[in-house]
């Protein structure tokens, strides 16, 4: 069977297109009228909201910005300027020379304590370590004391008595005789002994067993045996191993057969010559007959006939929406831009020039008198507080006019003094000279 598709005709491909332009347009359509509208929420609705959200949120963002650094400022200008200095003066004139004559008493009383308790501790070191040389001798001596007392107790009465008594007696008494014994008399009495057992039993055992035994084993039972084994056995064993092998093999073989013409064979039969011809034939060839010849080529045409019907439906729903589109704008576009052009944007620009401009300039004058207003209380806060500090410390000395001359310190040309001086004039190093 050829696999090779003849080009489908035009019977098949016409309804096909057919159909699937009718079922594809309204949903191209569709899309379309949704993909448009959500263009035109996009440019009219989310993003101007989203503009005038950022625009809300920055300034809400920057007015909490500045209001949290000018109450920030304003705190840290009262714990600074109103707390710190007074707090920093205290302690550089109250509390450090009191720290350092405490710190100067205790360490005094303390150096004192130390000395004493060095003193002490070296004395009871020196005394203990007497006592402890003392009783160190002591143990030595009563440990040598005691080790001789144990000896000559417990262990040079048993030395002498092993090596004075035990010692001789067993050497002299037994091992002496005992080697006498045995050199004199056992060993000649144990060398006849075994000369005669050796003449009189061994040589007629040997010489029995040499010459006659040996013979009657060798000539009255081996050669027989070896003979009957060469001459009766061994041919009649070769027979049986030619014989039974091949019996056998008869016999599996025609098992073998038996059991393939029973078991096999039949199955066999049944699966090459039925089961396979009848899925082959009955099933898998008319199955890619319709697969080839039916299913692949109607699918290619219903993919190709989507592509084109998408195409033509997108043809005809861009022609619906110009005719819309065009309508619209006739209907509600050029009305609307005429009211905007000729109503809106004028009164916009009135509003604009007469309303929120002088608004504005208002509010940023305000803004500025309400910002020197705040400079010159600022001014007349640290004017208060600096004869405040200057009435309360009293470092003011007279002048020769009659007049208070404080001691003057060079700020670098900040406005934060230190207390109880006032700014004195930069000079430049060229003036100087």
């Amino acid at each position: 069977m050829s696999m090779e598709n003849p080009p489908p005709p035009a019977l098949i491909r016409i309804p096909v297109r057919i159909v699937v332009l009718v079922v594809v347009l309204p949903v191209r359509m569709v899309w379309d009228v949704l993909t448009a509208a959500a263009h035109v929420l996009d440019r009219t609705v989310l993003r101007p909201v989203g503009r005038g959200l950022a625009w809300v949120f920055t300034g809400a963002g920057r007015g909490i910005a500045w209001l949290f650094t000018a109450l920030g400022r304003g705190v840290g200008w009262f714990f600074h300027h109103a707390m710190g200095r007074p707090a920093r003066w205290l302690y550089r004139s109250l509390l450090t020379p009191v720290g350092r004559g405490l710190a100067w008493v205790f360490t005094g009383v303390g150096r004192g304590l130390a000395w004493v308790f060095t003193g002490v501790g070296r004395g009871l070191a020196r005394v203990f370590t007497g006592v402890g040389v003392g009783l160190g001798w002591l143990w030595r001596g009563l440990s040598v004391a005691g080790i001789w007392l144990a000896k000559a107790v417990f262990v040079w009465p048993w030395v002498g008595l092993w090596r004075y008594v035990v010692v001789p007696v067993c050497r002299y008494g037994i091992a002496v005789p005992a080697a006498w014994l045995y050199r004199q008399v056992l060993a000649p009495l144990g060398t006849g002994l075994l000369f005669l057992l050796e003449k009189l039993v061994l040589v007629p055992v040997v010489a029995l067993f040499r010459y006659v035994l040996i013979p009657l084993l060798r000539y009255g039972v081996v050669v027989p045996v070896l003979w009957f084994d060469r001459h009766v056995l061994d041919p009649v064993g070769r027979g049986l191993g030619w014989f039974f092998p091949r019996v056998g093999r008869g016999i599996a073989v025609t098992v073998a057969v038996l059991a393939r013409a029973v078991f096999v064979w039949p199955w066999v039969g049944l699966w090459r010559y039925v089961l396979v011809p009848l899925v082959r034939y009955g099933i898998v060839v008319p199955l890619a007959w319709l697969w080839n010849r039916v299913l692949v080529p109607v699918g290619r045409e219903v993919r190709a006939a989507l592509a084109v019907c998408w195409r033509v439906a997108g043809f005809v729903s861009r022609a619906v929406g110009r005719a819309l589109k065009w309508l619209a704008w006739n209907l509600v576009g050029r009305p609307f831009a005429w009211a905007w052009t000729s109503v809106v944007r004028p009164a916009g620009r009135w509003v604009r020039d007469h309303v929120w401009a002088p608004a504005r300039t208002a509010a940023v004058q305000a803004g500025r008198a309400a910002k020197e207003a705040l400079a010159s209380a600022r001014a007349a806060v640290r004017e208060a507080r600096r004869d405040t500090w200057r009435a309360l410390v009293g470092s003011v000395r007279s002048s020769g006019s009659g007049e208070p001359d404080v001691a003057r310190a060079r700020t670098l040309g900040s406005t934060a003094n230190v207390p109880g001086a006032a700014p004195a004039p930069e000079i430049s190093p060229r003036k100087r000279g």
